[in-house]
């Protein structure tokens, strides 16, 4: 056969075949522009809600930029979603936080709790004055109390010592009167001119009238008669308190 009858034959199978790997480049080309276009409307999405910039591809090897895949798209999606799902759900919060703090006070509620405060202090430091002044009161009343006590003690040792001594006086008081009353009317008489009358008076009450009656007579009238009025009076203040020590 020919060469150029062979050549005719072989040509149209060469059209067929490159016309069928030039459709299947065609649609490798249509499915790979698609895949660009959704992957770059999903970041544009992204990018608007988030506002944030997105890093380019990574390049290839040989310097050709590939489209980013569709699943790592969803995925940075959905995080994203849940990002702003975290957002509004602390929003709430963050505005029932403000809600719950109180206002800052104003100047003039400012002045009034330093005027307070002020006050708190002054009356915290008079009740310090105050308990203070307590312990040294009773302090001061317990000394009084013990000074209280020895006075009393002292006076109870000074009415013994007093009763002692009244005792003791009452006893020579009526050794005297038993002396004058066994002397001679008229030896007592000269001596009983001679006594004072704050010694005389306490012998003269004590003694017997039996026994006095005669030792007046002798005495000088004048003499007499004013050792009767004391002896009187004597016994007349003695009525109001006791009874006499005349026999």
């Amino acid at each position: 056969m020919p060469r150029s009858s062979r050549s005719f034959r072989l040509l149209p199978i060469v059209v067929a075949t490159s016309a069928l790997v030039l459709t299947t480049k065609l649609f490798d080309v249509a499915n790979g522009f698609d895949r660009i276009l959704t992957s770059g409307l999903a970041v544009g999405a992204a990018h608007a809600e988030t506002s944030k910039p997105e890093h380019a591809p990574a390049k290839a090897e040989h310097g050709t930029t590939h489209a980013p895949d569709a699943t790592t798209s969803i995925e940075h999606e959905r995080v994203r979603n849940q990002a702003k799902d975290g957002l509004a759900d602390a929003t709430p919060v963050r505005r029932q936080i403000a809600l719950d703090q109180p206002p800052l006070p104003s100047p003039q509620e400012l002045q009034i709790l330093q005027s307070l405060a002020q006050r708190r202090e002054a009356l915290d430091q008079r009740a310090q004055e105050l308990d203070r002044r307590t312990v040294l009161l009773q302090a001061a009343e317990a000394r009084l109390d013990d000074q209280l006590a020895e006075l009393k003690d002292m006076q109870t040792t000074l009415t013994k010592l007093i009763r002692t001594h009244d005792e003791q006086q009452e006893e020579k008081l009526r050794s005297l009167v038993k002396i004058y009353e066994n002397m001679k009317p008229r030896d007592a008489s000269r001596i009983f001119e001679e006594l004072d009358m704050d010694i005389l008076l306490p012998v003269v009450e004590r003694m017997k009238e039996r026994k006095l009656a005669p030792v007046l007579a002798s005495m000088n009238p004048v003499r007499a008669k004013t050792i009767t009025e004391e002896l009187a009076r004597l016994r007349q203040l003695a009525s109001h308190t006791g009874p006499t020590h005349s026999g």
